[in-house]
């Protein structure tokens, strides 16, 4: 049984530059969760002012719905190692900077909100080259397992990143903070200097804007594709509470237990990531990404209604594990389905589906909380709005609803196909 639900690690063996962008990616994003918590508290520490400290939101949006269309443009036309490989060394700037300013007697705060929204530059021309890069490193019957991992990548560095971090805030000097993320660089960089070329796939479209309307066409026409960013992005804004959980913790004991409610939804979906190999299993993804969308619904539903701690946060750890559990089918959906020379387009749309959903459901959830249905009437409504809307996305997407992974895997290869041929055609004619 064990084997049945456990995490399955076959694609860290079977594919050595897998391993090097897993280990870089790790190391990487744990130290990026260290600078996550630095900044904020940096901008506190100089400002002692909570508007300010939410300006950095503001900073990182702007850029990123704009950068996140460029990078999957780019992530189509160049080799998409040294994209990845380009944005690590910016980062890696970035933080330099962030260690110089931290060391000067004055700090400059004006600073701090530029090297935000530079990163978020930087974060929406990377991202989607790793996306549309990573299905490129193992063989197709692999990806759940993958999507699984990349998860648990994460989901590591979301807990302890912030945890180290506020260690060594209490600790040391921030410089010594920011330095500790600059050392992670190293490691990704020379990992994703090992990782062999990712050319981009033949005859691929120059960016420009024609080919990001061509992107945006494509993931229009696939019913199948909407029907995720669209659950997604209905399930996160009516059911995420995060703004929520400072006055949250207030009912249910105070401050000290805000980082509890925070952790909660990251162990839900750590354990269900550990457990994930039955997901290889499953071929009805859509069907699966409504149900676990529901259950998100459901938990936070739950965490609105209970009036207690630690239903609050079993409430909490259910509504993350099913989430988790959405995000890795639909991850599936979009690395097995998706032609190759779209591939960094589409990443660049799944990824403002999956950003936007949880800033949009912030403010809904601190505006409907300022009515006379307070904190936790503005939880539990916004869960049974979530489960409203998951119900009538599966009755207006029936093409979502009955997705089969292995028809998906057929049309990816058909399309893959056609667009190699017809390379082939154009460049006979030349």
């Amino acid at each position: 049984m064990s084997k049945r639900l456990g995490l399955d690690l076959s694609p860290l063996r079977t594919s050595r530059d897998y391993r090097l962008v897993f280990l870089g990616g790790s190391v990487s994003a744990f130290g990026s969760f260290i600078t996550y918590v630095t900044i904020p508290y940096q901008v506190a520490k100089l400002t002692d002012d909570p508007l300010m400290v939410g300006l950095l939101g503001v900073c990182e949006l702007v850029p990123l719905l704009v950068m996140a269309f460029v990078g999957g443009a780019l992530a189509d036309y160049v080799d998409r190692r040294l994209l990845v490989r380009g944005g690590e060394l910016g980062l890696t700037v970035l933080t330099g900077i962030l260690l110089l300013n931290a060391f000067s007697d004055r700090p400059h705060l004006w600073l701090l909100y530029v090297i935000a929204a530079l990163a978020a530059c930087v974060d929406g021309l990377q991202r989607p080259a790793v996306e549309a890069m990573v299905p490129r490193l193992v063989e197709p019957e692999q990806l759940p397992a993958v999507m699984a991992l990349q998860s648990l990548s994460m989901q590591i560095a979301q807990l302890g990143g912030p945890a180290l971090a506020g260690l060594l805030i209490s600790a040391v000097d921030l410089t010594w903070v920011y330095a500790f993320d600059l050392l992670t660089f190293a490691v990704s960089l020379t990992c994703l200097t090992l990782v062999r070329a990712v050319p981009p796939p033949p005859a691929a479209d120059r960016p420009s804007i024609r080919s990001v309307v061509t992107g945006l066409r494509y993931a229009r026409s696939r019913p199948e594709l909407l029907g995720t960013y669209l659950v997604d992005i209905n399930a996160m804004f009516f059911g995420m509470p995060q703004a929520l959980y400072p006055f949250l913790a207030t009912q249910l004991g105070g401050p000290r237990i805000l980082g509890l409610l925070y952790a909660a939804p990251s162990v839900g979906s750590l354990i269900a990531t550990l457990t994930s190999r039955w997901t290889a299993r499953v071929h009805r993804h859509g069907l699966m990404v409504l149900i676990a969308a529901a259950f998100w619904g459901v938990g936070i539903v739950g965490v609105g209604v209970s009036d207690t701690l630690w239903l609050t946060l079993f409430c909490l750890a259910f509504a993350g594990g099913a989430d988790m559990i959405s995000g890795i089918f639909r991850s599936i959906m979009w690395s097995q389905t998706i032609p190759d020379h779209l591939r960094g387009r589409l990443a660049g749309i799944e990824m403002l589906s999956y950003t936007t959903g949880p800033l949009l459901g912030q403010l809904r959830s601190g505006m409907m909380a300022r009515t006379r249905l307070g904190v936790t009437g503005s939880i539990w409504l916004g869960g049974v709005l979530c489960v409203a809307g998951t119900l009538a996305l599966a009755a207006a997407l029936p093409r979502f609803l009955r997705y089969d992974g292995k028809d998906g895997q057929a049309l990816k290869k058909a399309a893959d196909e056609e667009w190699l041929a017809a390379s082939a055609a154009r460049s006979a004619q030349v």
